[in-house]
């Protein structure tokens, strides 16, 4: 592998001596042959400053360094900023080989868009947005330019798989290939990613036909370090006026770690993202030293996102980005000291994301955690005695650092909104198109294979019904009267959308608003605003969810709404508690990376579990409550809960935990046994209680039964539901024996 890069076009080999580098790194190496050939897809999976990007395109700018007739890498980014920061990167290597590169989407410079539009080659970096657009607007323009394109590479691929964004785009790359006539002889595709669970079900996820092999390159040998800590607060029941508030302490602690340098503090919402920027910025005014902590989230305007990002790059000034999800992916960034996270991660991918922005330029990665739970009284409840935040982070850490492990795609999900979107993409590209072809090209060959001739069928019916579709005397589907208006405005072209806000109201007073991306049911018990709440009604046409105040003791700091942790993390949470031990082995040596307050935080949880017997319990009985604890994912945990609240029950769940009111064990146990022996529970039915199913962009569109079956899909898991019940029966009737 050291003479590796002789087989890259010279001009190449000279821009590498120029950089200064020594030698090529292992990944690198190990792309050049596969790229170079083109016979194969091939899957990059590195950390995040491993040299993914040029392990593609070296090689990849060398099959096309001689060719000008037309484009010859089609780049696709998740990101228009890391876009941007892509056609900076390329800008010294495309000028040694007078290649023309060219970003295309909304922001783009219209000069360079036109160019190329008179003479198109080189390389092209697009949205999956960008590239729809094209499709539908000017195809035959598509179809000439990209007539002799040799790659096509997908950068942050992980940010893709699974979602209705990800569908979107497979279902792109597959029209792009019939348009230009390569179906039998495809595009080889290269997907980069630092974040990939399950790597051997990847390619089929990168092409779901299988018309191509796929070559997978992952990193081996790793010099990067990491210096990793989770910090606990206590937030203390007295009022506040009486003590100083743990967001306080935290402010403290990000003022004095953040100060004087350039740091990345991920917040998870937009309310605390803003709220740590206002207090870290009147902390500096009222230090009388110059701001260094600024938001940075979707809400916010280009402008202000784009002027954080240069000054980060820049280097010049002390920057800290105080940030949702929005600096995640691979923008370039500079040099980032450090990476904050404040409160648990949503998932271990998304904290893998997060660790990689630091120690990007040979340096150690330099991750903090800082997670607060509630002083304890006799009123707290079990998730707090428990301390399932702290918990769920050291279990997050454990599988990320020993284990390497991340969340799988769930290849469960059916995307009939983007299925039906791309009806209405084909349709209007082609202006008729039959429906068998349709199907052929979007479900038969294309990555909507799980959904059947019946639901396809059922879904051009509907489209018809509605006026999206009309069938012309020739057969032909073309757009109907609803359709041509859908796909006429510029919002079209992307298939995602926030979660809708709806707003939660008790009598006359509107407590706030909850974006209903998780299970709400009406009956089923909720944490909001730090006070427990039964939901009473759910309004879908007014976006209200009307709730009654519920007794009981106090609410859980940590509600852990939402439908994304996996069961693996729940199960080491169990392990960590059942060891009492989440010290990271290394050799000979257990490793602790939880500060004096989190460790005092952590044994308050493994007392209790142990004084509890919670090894062996998973049902306890608290007045007239009874609560569950199934440690399973919130697939599992929202398929229990809707099953207890269709038997009348009034259930809900908080950070994997179940919480039955006024129901004895007794109760609880008996209607857990008649869901094993019921055959007519299931997950669509328990869809249909429902109320607001229509989460994703053109679900409202969507026929009921077709929007009950991608609900159920997505929220619902009854064969894994009941392997969980039947073990918890089960080990209720060991402890009685």
């Amino acid at each position: 592998m050291i003479d590796a890069h002789e087989k890259l076009d010279f001009r190449i080999q000279q821009w590498i001596f120029k950089q200064g580098w020594d030698r090529l790194r292992e990944i690198q190496c190990l792309a050049i042959d596969p790229i170079l050939t083109g016979c194969t897809d091939v899957l990059i999976s590195a950390s995040t400053a491993a040299g993914k990007t040029e392990a593609f395109f070296l090689p990849a700018i060398s099959t096309i360094a001689e060719d000008k007739r037309g484009v010859g890498i089609l780049y696709i980014s998740p990101l228009k900023a890391l876009i941007n920061d892509q056609d900076r990167r390329l800008e010294s290597l495309a000028d040694i080989l007078d290649l023309q590169v060219t970003p295309w989407h909304g922001d783009s410079a219209q000069g360079r868009k036109s160019k190329l539009k008179r003479n198109p080659s080189g390389i092209v970096l697009i949205t999956p947005e960008s590239l729809e657009s094209l499709l539908i607007r000017d195809s035959g323009w598509v179809k000439s330019a990209f007539q002799n394109l040799k790659h096509i590479v997908i950068d942050e691929f992980h940010a893709f798989i699974g979602t209705e964004r990800g569908h979107h785009l497979l279902s792109l790359l597959h029209r792009l290939e019939h348009l230009l006539g390569r179906l039998k002889t495809p595009i080889p595709r290269t997907a980069l990613s630092a974040t990939l669970g399950e790597l051997e079900t990847v390619p089929l996820s990168l092409r779901p036909n299988k018309s191509l092999p796929c070559k997978i390159i992952k990193q081996t040998q790793s010099s990067a370090s990491l210096k990793m800590q989770v910090k606990g607060y206590i937030e203390a029941n007295t009022a506040v006026g009486d003590a100083v508030r743990a967001e306080q302490l935290v402010c403290n602690d990000l003022y004095e770690l953040c100060r004087g340098g350039n740091h990345l503090v991920f917040a998870n919402s937009r309310s605390r993202t803003e709220i740590l920027a206002a207090v870290l910025a009147d902390m500096c005014e009222s230090n009388a030293v110059p701001n260094e902590f600024f938001p940075h989230h979707g809400s916010l305007s280009k402008e202000m996102r784009e002027t954080l990002e240069a000054r980060l790059q820049q280097e010049r000034l002390p920057t800290t980005a105080i940030c949702t999800m929005t600096l995640e992916l691979g923008i370039d960034i500079g040099k980032v000291n450090s990476v904050v996270q404040v409160t648990a991660p949503h998932s271990i991918a998304s904290l893998r994301q997060r660790m990689g922005r630091s120690g990007r330029r040979g340096g150690a990665s330099i991750l903090r955690m800082l997670i607060t739970e509630n002083e304890l009284t006799e009123q707290s409840s079990i998730v707090d005695k428990l301390r399932l935040e702290l918990v769920q982070s050291l279990a997050m850490v454990r599988l990320l650092v020993a284990s390497k492990w991340y969340e799988p795609a769930d290849s469960s999900l059916l995307h009939f909104s983007t299925l039906l979107h791309q009806i209405l993409a084909l349709t209007a590209q082609w202006g008729g198109i039959r429906a068998d072809q349709i199907y052929s090209l979007l479900c038969e060959d294309g990555p909507f294979q799980h959904v059947t001739v019946a639901h396809f069928k059922c879904l051009l019916s509907h489209m018809g019904n509605t006026e999206l579709i009309t069938q012309l005397g020739s057969g032909e589907l073309v757009l109907g009267h609803a359709g041509e208006k859908i796909t006429n405005h510029y919002s079209f072209y992307a298939v995602f959308k926030t979660p809708e806000e709806f707003r939660i109201v008790s009598g006359s007073k509107t407590l706030g608003t909850l974006p209903v991306d998780s299970l709400i049911l009406e009956g089923q018990h909720i944490v909001f605003a730090g006070k427990r709440w039964v939901v009473e009604l759910v309004d879908v046409e007014k976006k209200v969810i009307l709730v009654n105040r519920a007794k009981g003791g106090q609410p859980p700091k940590f509600g852990g709404a939402g439908m994304a942790i996996h069961d693996v993390v729940r199960q080491e949470m169990f392990k960590i508690l059942s060891e009492s031990d989440y010290k990271i082995k290394v050799g000979e040596h257990r490793i602790d990376f939880a500060d004096e307050t989190a460790q005092s935080l952590f044994q308050e949880a493994t007392n209790f579990f142990l004084t509890t017997n919670l090894a062996k319990t998973k049902f306890i009985q608290q007045g007239n409550r009874t609560v569950i604890l199934p440690w399973a994912g919130d697939k599992v945990v929202n398929t229990i809960v809707a099953v207890l609240i269709s038997k009348g029950l009034a259930a809900g769940a908080f950070s994997g935990v179940i919480e039955v009111e006024k129901a004895t064990m007794e109760d609880v146990i008996y209607a857990l046994k008649t869901f094993l022996a019921d055959v007519s529970i299931s997950a669509d039915k328990l869809a249909e209680s429902i109320p607001e199913k229509a989460i994703d962009k053109f679900d409202e569109y969507l026929p009921e039964n077709l929007l009950i079956r991608g609900y159920a899909a997505k929220a619902f898991d009854i064969d894994s539901a009941k392997r969980k019940t039947k073990v918890l029966l089960q080990e209720v009737n060991v402890e009685n024996c």
